[in-house]
């Protein structure tokens, strides 16, 4: 996982282009740095799962 790869994701799941994306343990350190940079931080929602993986979504109204 590098930057342009994580914001390419998070693009599409602003977009809605995905509904959800998976992250995985060794992928979550550089994929949630890319993420907390951006404005739209809080409208992005992760589900921790087993083994350390993440699913992301992107929600329309922000969260507090």
């Amino acid at each position: 996982m590098n930057e342009e790869l994580a914001a390419e994701i998070l693009d599409k799941l602003k977009n809605g282009e995905l509904h959800q994306y998976l992250v995985t343990k060794e992928e979550f350190m550089e994929f949630r740095k890319v993420l907390v940079s951006r404005n739209d931080f809080k409208h992005f929602r992760g589900i921790a799962k087993h083994n350390g993986e993440v699913v992301y979504q992107y929600m329309q109204e922000a969260r507090s």
